[in-house]
């Protein structure tokens, strides 16, 4: 389910628009425009990286590679999909580039980059060992599959804006999301049986 952060026009159905007419001005080279795009982009890039990655060292050059080529590349915006699926789809490949570089996984504070929610003292400690559970199920899943939960789940994108992220079909987006989901039950129920 996406954050409320994710979808800061939802209500009122111009995101699309907003980002489309942000990046024509970009690509006429207006800076003022670009910074609204980046500030929207930044947060939501950085949570999805923080999931796709599992490498908080690599993050913020990610998205500042991401949005350098948006202001490089606006003019090849062609509208033929969302503005937010194509920066996404750039995030993608620019994420899997840097993760390919490198070999050793790196432990990761998903507490410094949640939302914390209020909770009872039973409820916060069963919400933080369910958390666990499923961040560390999450970091069983190959990057393509982490990727298709995270934009589904974390950003409300559907299969074919997801395809179009990932330059695959429609069906291998739903192979992996089948695979991932099949891997996560599996994993959780084991998990939930050695915690008994």
């Amino acid at each position: 389910m996406p954050d409320a952060a994710d979808t800061p026009h939802a209500a009122t159905g111009m995101v699309n628009e907003d980002d489309a007419r942000l990046i024509h001005l970009v690509a006429a080279g207006d800076p003022h425009a670009f910074e609204l795009l980046y500030r929207s982009y930044f947060p939501k890039l950085t949570r999805f990286l923080a999931r796709m990655t599992r490498r908080p060292d690599l993050i913020e050059e990610v998205v500042n590679d991401t949005m350098l080529v948006v202001w490089k590349r606006a003019d090849s915006f062609d509208g033929s999909c969302k503005p937010s699926t194509w920066i996404f789809g750039i995030a993608y490949h620019k994420g899997l580039k840097a993760v390919g570089r490198l070999d050793d996984p790196v432990e990761f504070d998903f507490e410094s980059t949640a939302d914390e929610r209020a909770h009872g003292p039973e409820s916060e400690a069963q919400y933080h060992e369910l958390r666990e559970q499923l961040l560390k199920a999450l970091d069983a899943l190959s990057v393509e599959q982490r990727a298709v939960v995270c934009l589904t789940y974390f950003h409300g994108l559907g299969y074919s804006e997801i395809a179009h992220v990932m330059e695959c079909s429609v069906n291998t987006v739903k192979t992996r999301m089948f695979r991932a989901r099949y891997r996560l039950e599996s994993l959780l129920v084991d998990r939930m049986e050695e915690m008994k």
